[in-house]
């Protein structure tokens, strides 16, 4: 595009910053003036709890994205800056609530641009809307311009020699890091630009009035402190702690006592850091020979890789990526739905899993480690299908990422691809012992056993007599439960379970591959912008 546009919409949803943002440089680029807007969209906002920790976190992020758009508005020409302090006019972000599909184009055309800059977003659902709004605009002879933002590569940017996407990781991971140069983290200058950020006109935003609305305001309950900080200061400190870490990375990383993630993951899902400065501080940092940070980039492939899958194979929104798994017979029945209830409790009887999900209903994080270990638990001890622990850690994660969820779950059901073998199924007592050896983890979400010594404590209801009663007359059954499962009669179970897929025909796989993806599990609330 070589013509200079009058005017241009920037349409933030995962992309909630004011620096190295794809959507907002090229609309400051190709317009002489440009919005801003975020829409809280009802689409996906009516299907959540009224008190919902992510829509708290886009919130308060949105606050400080207004105040940076207002703050570069400043860097105007003099005669325009004073023109805006005469009108009290100010630039920042625009807020509204309703349907994306139908606010983008009113917005539109209420402010007569010429078209509409956004980020792209893959998951199926944001497609199909992005759609119907490309569409909208088209009638009002406005375009619609996306880029990518969200990833390092995405959808064919890397391909096999044949041009066909990779389904393993490390062939994957390889081409990422033979096609990495500067350039693909190289940030987009944001301020060079800042100049033709317009004045909020009054017939859109009264003078005055607060630009985001509060939580109240949309529907929803005030989620208290969370535990993750908001915004691109948030990001922006934990990314300055982590760097301290970031080289001891990959022998802390797995053990949930120690302070070893970095803890930006929720970030990285809502867009308050920007992907390329993270993945290059971590391959600059890795090509120093430091370890951790090898570990910490291989981590920011993996998420790549699951974007890629999701767009190539958007089936697995559904169904299993390796459609023969779709032939296991899940538990289910009165006890199945009373095991899916203690596991969703951290109930189970088993210390690290029930610490794993109490720090997931409390917090709205886990650990990676333990969303490996609990997912083993409840597809290979409990037989119950994958899809309704996705659903469950997409209502409840703050950090929920539809193709990553979906990947790590269909990794742990060995479902996906490069997922285990089946026949891999995590003992809980085994990974309580070598990744919370002292218990640290467990004693903070499960207080009922803190008092047991350390060798104790990973299966309780073998311990001694004399030490269950030093923890205060503490009883398996009565105050911790006993396991509602024994591992390895489960595990005996879930290898006969698995068996069907050995034994699936090509036949039974094309039936399968013709089926309609399965309806969404009515616990799966998600949230997507």
């Amino acid at each position: 595009m070589t013509d200079i546009l009058d005017a241009a919409l920037v349409w933030f949803r995962r992309d909630l910053r004011s620096t190295d943002h794809a959507a907002l440089y090229h609309a400051l680029k190709n317009a002489r003036r440009v919005w801003c807007v975020f829409v809280f969209d009802t689409d996906i906002l009516d299907a959540l709890p009224r008190l919902d920790r992510r829509v708290a976190f886009i919130h308060d992020s949105l606050i400080e994205l207004d105040r940076a758009l207002e703050q570069l508005g400043h860097q105007q020409p003099l005669t325009a800056m004073a023109s805006s302090a005469a009108s009290g006019a100010t630039a920042g972000l625009i807020v509204r609530h309703g349907l994306a599909k139908v606010e983008i184009p009113k917005l539109a055309a209420q402010l007569g641009v010429q078209a509409v800059y956004a980020n792209h977003d893959d998951e199926p659902d944001a497609l199909a809307r992005d759609a119907q709004v490309r569409g909208s605009l088209s009638n009002l002879g406005v375009a619609l311009f996306t880029s990518k933002d969200h990833v390092i590569f995405e959808r064919n940017e890397v391909l096999t020699g044949n041009d066909t996407p990779y389904g393993v990781f490390t062939p994957y991971k390889n081409a990422w890091l033979k096609k990495i140069d500067p350039f693909y983290v190289k940030p987009y200058p944001i301020e060079r630009y800042a100049s033709h950020l317009a004045p909020i006109p009054a017939k859109v935003q009264k003078i005055g009035d607060d630009r985001v609305p509060t939580l109240a305001q949309i529907g929803f309950e005030d989620a208290g402190a969370l535990k993750i900080p908001a915004g691109m200061s948030g990001a922006q400190a934990l990314l300055d702690d982590f760097l301290h870490r970031i080289d001891r990375y990959d022998s802390t990383r797995d053990f949930p006592g120690l302070k070893g993630p970095s803890y930006l993951s929720t970030h990285l899902r809502f867009g308050t850091v920007s992907i390329r400065e993270l993945a290059g501080l971590a391959w600059a940092r890795a090509q120093t020979g430091s370890s951790g940070a090898q570990t910490w980039l291989s981590e920011l492939i993996w998420r790549d890789f699951y974007h890629q899958i999701l767009f190539h194979h958007p089936h697995v929104v559904g169904q299993a990526y390796k459609r023969e798994y779709d032939l296991i017979k899940w538990a289910h029945g009165a006890k199945a739905e009373a095991h899916f209830q203690a596991w969703c409790d951290g109930r189970t009887g088993y210390p690290l899993v029930d610490a794993a999900m109490r720090q997931l209903n409390q917090t709205g994080y886990m650990h990676n480690r333990l969303r490996m270990v609990t997912a083993s638990f409840l597809i290979k001890d409990l037989g119950i299908d994958w899809r309704r622990g996705e659903a469950y850690f997409a209502e409840k994660l703050l950090d929920f990422d539809l193709a990553a969820n979906n990947g790590g779950w269909q990794w742990a059901a060995s479902s996906g691809c490069d997922a285990q073998p089946y026949f891999r199924i995590f003992n809980p007592i085994s990974q309580s012992e070598k990744f919370d050896p002292q218990g640290k983890f467990i004693r903070r979400y499960v207080p009922e056993l803190a008092s047991l010594p350390d060798q104790a404590l990973h299966a309780p209801w073998l311990s001694r007599p004399a030490d269950l009663a030093a923890t205060g007359d503490v009883l398996i059954g009565r105050d911790y439960p006993a396991p509602i499962v024994l591992h390895d009669e489960a595990r005996a179970e879930t290898l006969a379970r698995y068996a069907v897929v050995k034994s699936a025909s090509e036949a039974d796989i094309k039936k399968l591959a013709r089926r309609k993806p399965a309806a969404k599990p009515a616990s799966g609330k998600k949230i997507s912008t």
